[in-house]
């Protein structure tokens, strides 16, 4: 990292970095704006930046990709991520002390070890790639990939930490920004969208309230069909492929991915059919409007909330008093006040009225998770 900030101009830029994180909401022109500040210190040729689901890590919005083309390679790049080995992937980068790390120093200078470099790099010019997880709370908020063209050197180690450094600081402007308050769309579909892929993944099907949530939601489009045919985004892209590597045994977990869409939350569902006696093939994609239950996980996770937290603000908003809940949850009162401070830390709200108020007005009523809450 030194060596990347030992001139000034480029611990100037840093620190403009940092300040745009402390500051920015991450939206569209936040990635871009801090695209163009890190290029000033770890210079690349290409890009791509997304926010993620911090449950399922999942790719959501906003995101950005900076010359790759059409991106007729998007298929390939999230098959890789799902169905091959190889190293450097994003939910490996995820459990590891350091969140980046570049692909010519994992594979000892010889990149070419690399299935994704041979398939996707390549073909498209790019040699070393240097990926970065964004952490906040111990969970995943984003992430991105800078390349170098196929002639430039490869990243450094000092590069690689400066990048590393920028995971917390990142990760805490996507975990900030999914807080936001959420406010009426007009024009949000009613009812559910439904799209259809075949056993490769090509869309077959989709019915008309898909494609009006296609035309609303903010998505990086990187299909290459035909002009005529509809543009499928990266981030169904990765849900689609989560469902089928879970189909296949290869991954775990669900296959959804929850973002913002003019201030209000979607959730993006996939799973594999399968008909009886046979192997799955189709994956069907559901597009809808968030419900609460959707969004207890994330809301928690954003407000980093443990699981008594989220009892005592239960019993805060049924109106029990310090005394109350100390008795229902069998505690001592200096343990709920302690729980109390902690929560109001957190929220950043300084009265029990304001933290009703934040938690269930600003996102949604019963926001918290069932099996964390109590029967009141």
């Amino acid at each position: 990292m030194e060596s990347a900030l030992r001139r000034a101009p480029a611990r100037h830029t840093f620190e403009r970095i940092l300040r745009l994180t402390r500051t920015g909401i991450a939206d569209g022109e936040f990635l871009g704006d801090l695209s163009r500040l890190l290029r000033e210190v770890v210079p690349f040729d290409a890009s791509f930046w997304t926010g993620a689901d911090p449950v399922t890590m999942l790719a959501t919005s906003p995101s950005r990709l900076e010359n790759l083309g059409s991106g007729e390679y998007c298929d390939l790049y999230w098959e890789n991520e799902f169905f091959v080995e190889d190293v450097n992937h994003f939910h490996t980068l995820a459990g590891l002390p350091t969140p980046a790390a570049s692909l010519c120093r994992v594979t000892g200078g010889r990149p070419a070890r690399s299935s994704r470099y041979r398939t996707v790099n390549i073909v498209q010019g790019l040699g070393d790639e240097l990926r970065c997880v964004f952490r906040a709370g111990g969970d995943v908020w984003g992430y991105m990939c800078l390349w170098r063209a196929a002639d430039a050197r490869p990243f450094d180690l000092g590069e690689e930490h400066l990048v590393a450094s920028l995971s917390a600081p990142i990760g805490e402007a996507f975990r900030r920004s999914a807080l936001l308050r959420p406010n009426p769309v007009i024009g949000v579909p009613h009812g559910p969208g439904l799209l259809m892929f075949d056993r490769t993944g090509a869309l077959e099907s989709l019915n008309e309230p898909a494609e009006a949530w296609l035309q609303r939601l903010p998505f990086t489009r990187l299909s290459h069909d035909d002009p005529g045919a509809t543009p499928i985004p990266a981030e169904l892209r990765s849900v689609v492929n989560k469902a089928r590597a879970i189909a296949a045994g290869r991954d775990t977990g669900a296959a959804r991915a929850r973002l913002q869409v003019g201030g209000r939350w979607v959730v993006i569902h996939g799973f594999v059919l399968r008909e009886a006696g046979s192997e799955g093939g189709r994956t069907a994609l559901v597009i809808e409007s968030a419900n609460a239950a959707e969004m207890a996980p994330l809301i928690v996770r954003a407000y980093q909330l443990g699981r008594r937290e989220q009892q005592v603000i239960h019993l805060i908003a049924a109106g029990l008093t310090t005394s109350e809940i100390a008795v229902r949850l069998c505690l001592s009162t200096h343990t709920v006040r302690g729980y109390l401070k902690r929560i109001f830390e957190k929220v950043e709200v300084s009265t029990r009225g304001e933290l009703t108020a934040k938690i269930f007005a600003d996102h949604y009523k019963e926001t918290m998770h069932p099996d964390f809450a109590l029967d009141l």
